[in-house]
Parts: C-alpha cells; structure tokens; sequence
C-alpha cells in the first residue's frame, strides 16, 4: 500500500471540516480527490459502484441515513446529483461540523435544487500534483513566501536545466503517472486521458457532443495553451463553429481540463487588452491532447516556451489555491503586444507581484523590460517583478526584479 502523500490543500480542508458540516472536494479526474478526502473518512461511498448509486438514487435522504458515522465521503457526487438535496437537507436540519465529505470531477451547478449555497458548503479546488507536493516539500516557502522573504542571492542547489524542466513538465503532475504508480509510460496514460474526455466525459456533459470534434477542439486549445488569442483562431482550427466551440469550452472547464486567467485591469494603465489568456490544466495534458512528443516539443521554440509557461502556470495556481486564496491571478498585455507580462499577482491593496517565465538559462535586464515598464507605471504599488528561468542562480535584474530559477518555486 502507497502512503498517503502530503497535499498542498490539506490545512485548509482540515480548517473548513471543523468549521462547516459539508465540504466539496473538486478537480480534474484521477488528481487525488478521493484519497485525500477518504483519508479524513470514517465511511465512503462510492456512487460510481451501480448498486450504491441505485439505493441514493430511490431514496437520497434514507440512504444518507443509513451511514451514521461522521465524517461521510460521498464519492462522484455528480452520478447522482440528488444526492446534494439530501445533503442540504441534512445541514439545515443542524449536521455537525465534519458531517459529509463531497468529492467530484465535474464542477457542481448552482442550482437551488441540488446545490446547498455560497457559504454554507465551501469547496475546494483539487489540481494535478504541484511539484512541491511530488518532491514532499508542501511547507517550502513558494513563490509569495519568497517576495515575502526575499530571494537569496547565488545558485539554487539542484536546479534543473531546461531539459530536466521539460521532462518533468511532460512527467504530468496528476498522481499516477507524477508518482510511478503503475505508470510505465506517463505519455501513453494521458493519451488515454484524453481519449476518456473526448469520448466518456463529454458525452455525460453533452449529449450531442461528436467525441472526433471534442478531440480536434481539446487539440487546437492546446496548441494555444499559454496564448492570447481570439476563440475564433482556437474553434477555426477544429473546424467547428462558434457556438459549439462555447459549448465545447464551458464542459471542458467544467471537466478542470481548461482554464482561463482574465486580463487584469488598471485605470493607471493605458491600452490593456482583455482577451483572457487559456491553459491546459496540466503540461503533460497539454503535450497528449496537441500529439506532441519531447522531440517535437525541442524542435519548436514556440511550443517550447508554451510548455514551460504551462508548467509553471500549474505551481502558480496550486500555490495560491492553497495558501493565498484571495490572492488574484491575471496576465497583463497592451494592444498589439507592446508590453505583456505573463502573470499578474493582486495582492489586494493595490499591491502586484509581475511575474515573467522564459524558457532560457541565462536572463537579462532585456527580459526584464516590461516589467520595469510596469514597475514605472504602478510605482510603490509594484511590489516585485520576477524572471523565472532555467538556469540555476538567483540574481538582480533592477530595481525591484529578480531572476530566479523555476525551481525556487518548490525548494526549501
């Protein structure tokens, strides 16, 4: 039997069992959801197993019943969507803090009639194994631990090269293949991956959906994984059209699979652009569902920095999920291109963090140049700008920027 591997999100789901009787678990499927959450359970079901589904599904509220023993896991709640009734029904009668445990692939509606309300049943999002979490260094400082701090000066002790980051980016960071269990080859176990999406979980989402489109839509989405481009250049490419590819997005969001950053907005910026920036929710995903290879990748500068942008996309938002929640993510990019910086971290307060990623091993105050426009633009407000690269050394760039490589997002 594995161990169980410390989580990133595990305090805070602690937190909220002692404080609300009902908790969500949600994420992409096979990211760690059910073992995570079974390891706080006293009781599981699982409404993938027919017979169990059939009992909440003749009687949620009976059947809830008949498992006393706190705290309950209700597992892939979404197989019998009634079961969220039952579960408001159990905390507006007074369920206990730590009562139900609920865990899903799929986004839960805000529906009145299945979903208990903002406040009374919080969530919380399960992503992909961040690298921390795979390396078993969840307490490492991270990047805001780091703006806090300070980022020392010199080489980062066991920094990877460029090829170790692709190699592990395309290693993937959901836990089977991130973790070598039963996984002899992480590129072929994605490709099933998304083989599954196309043809199982869009269909549960949308009848109508034509698995050969999915797969040509999911395809183009990650070629522009890391992009700023308009919907029309990502659905023209699948050769579909608007509306289906709208359709097409908003299930696959609802799957965890895609993802959006919005553009970030300032009345002391001039020009910005608000064409959101879209991700795969995981870099090896992203490789299967564009049919790239490591080869193909080394071979395409463009691709290469998309994947390492993507890749660190994934240890951004993990870390923000868990630790700083209200802290907002967004890109910044001015009409035509002129400046952009690939991630914007709101502080609140007005306070930002600019954050750039070049796929390149030496970096220097050239690479740093829009977030210095930023930083002369929001003056105090900029709190730090850093060049996340892969070489080894942590070093100046100016005033108020840094270089630092990708590793320092997960190193003690």
């Amino acid at each position: 039997m594995i161990a169980y591997r410390d989580r990133a999100v595990d305090s805070l789901l602690d937190d909220l069992l002692r404080a609300f009787p009902a908790v969500m678990v949600h994420g992409p499927r096979a990211s760690g959801k059910t073992t995570t959450a079974a390891a706080r359970a006293a009781t599981v079901v699982r409404l993938e197993v027919a017979a169990q589904a059939a009992v909440f599904r003749a009687d949620p509220d009976a059947a809830l019943a008949a498992y006393p023993e706190r705290p309950l896991l209700i597992d892939e709640w979404q197989e019998v969507p009634e079961v969220m009734g039952a579960v408001k029904r159990a905390v507006d009668a007074g369920a206990e803090a730590g009562s139900f445990l609920l865990t899903g692939s799929v986004r839960a509606d805000a529906d009145a009639a299945t979903w208990p309300g903002p406040g009374r049943v919080p969530d919380i999002r399960m992503r992909p194994l961040a690298e921390r979490e795979v390396r078993g260094t969840v307490t490492a400082p991270g990047l805001l631990g780091r703006v806090t701090a300070g980022f020392p000066v010199g080489p980062v002790a066991g920094a990877p090269n460029l090829l170790g980051y692709l190699d592990i980016a395309l290693r993937g960071g959901l836990p089977e293949p991130a973790l070598g269990v039963a996984v002899r080859d992480p590129a072929t176990w994605y490709r099933s991956y998304v083989e599954q999406v196309a043809r199982r979980d869009a269909l549960a989402l949308l009848r109508r959906a034509d698995p050969d489109r999915v797969r040509r839509y999911l395809e183009a989405y990650a070629l522009n994984s890391a992009g700023v481009v308009d919907h029309a250049t990502i659905f023209g490419a699948a050769g579909i059209n608007r509306r289906t590819a709208e359709g097409y997005e908003a299930m696959l969001a609802r799957l965890f699979v895609v993802e959006a950053v919005p553009a970030f907005g300032s009345t002391r910026l001039k020009r910005l652009m608000q064409r959101p920036k879209r991700f795969l929710a995981d870099a090896a995903l992203m490789a299967a569902a564009a049919r790239l290879d490591r080869g193909a990748i080394l071979r395409d500068g463009g691709l290469l920095g998309q994947v390492i942008e993507t890749f660190v996309y994934t240890q951004l938002r993990g870390e923000l999920d868990a630790h700083q929640p209200e802290v907002r993510l967004h890109h910044l990019r001015t009409e035509g291109g002129r400046q952009e910086v690939d991630f914007i971290l709101d502080l609140g307060a007005r306070r930002v963090v600019g954050v750039e990623v070049k796929a390149a091993a030496g970096v220097e105050a050239a690479d740093a140049r829009h977030l210095a426009w930023l930083r002369d633009n929001l003056g105090s407000d900029f709190a730090l700008g850093v060049v996340l690269h892969t070489g080894p050394d942590v070093y100046p760039l100016g005033e108020r920027i840094v270089a630092a490589p990708i590793c320092t997002l997960w190193t003690a």
